[in-house]
């Protein structure tokens, strides 16, 4: 692993730990066995670090939903990208942890939050795609993606919390009310 990449992965198990204000650079410096001089080699100061590392989740978000297919029916779309989206957070919970403390923060920039905005552009382009064919209720976009960014989340709290005894029929229920929701 580079020394950036330990910089990277030391920030974010840190974050994670300790929150934004309890994450000195100092500490990053050590968890990273390194010294801070090397740190701002890479990065110019803190909030630059974290939203690399934003970006960098927001990118890895996007790969997964430009690889889906988009000649489904409209249905099995959503259910595709609810599905890889919930799927990548529980296989990355420490990405999920990251997001849920930095999502609404002013550190994110606006540059930042256009490459997050862009990585569910084929999620936007969907919904708006099932309003016009009339099969998703005509609300506006943002509030729609604002629901299910909420189902999701809401429900992968629950996932990391909860004892999962019968996770395959929550996780169903799950897809089939937040469909059920947005469908007309």
């Amino acid at each position: 692993m580079s020394k950036r990449q330990q910089i990277i992965e030391a920030t974010l198990k840190l974050l994670i730990e300790k929150g934004v204000h309890n994450t000195p650079v100092s500490a990053i410096a050590k968890e990273a066995g390194t010294g801070m001089g090397t740190i701002y080699n890479y990065f110019p100061d803190k909030d630059t670090l974290i939203n690399e590392i934003y970006v960098a989740i927001k990118q890895k978000e996007e790969a997964i939903f430009l690889s889906l297919s988009s000649e489904q029916p409209l249905r099995l779309q959503f259910e595709a990208y609810y599905s890889a989206i919930i799927d990548f957070f529980i296989d990355n919970s420490s990405y999920f942890s990251f997001m849920e403390q930095l999502q609404a923060s002013p550190i994110i920039t606006p540059e930042s939050k256009l490459v997050g905005y862009k990585a569910i552009e084929p999620v936007t382009n969907l919904l708006d795609k099932g309003k016009e064919a009339l099969i998703v209720k005509n609300i506006p976009t943002e509030e729609l993606l604002q629901f299910i960014g909420g189902s999701i989340g809401s429900y992968l709290r629950w996932y990391f919390k909860e004892d999962r005894k019968d996770v395959r029929q929550a996780y169903q229920n799950q897809l089939t009310m937040a469909w059920d929701s947005i469908k007309n």
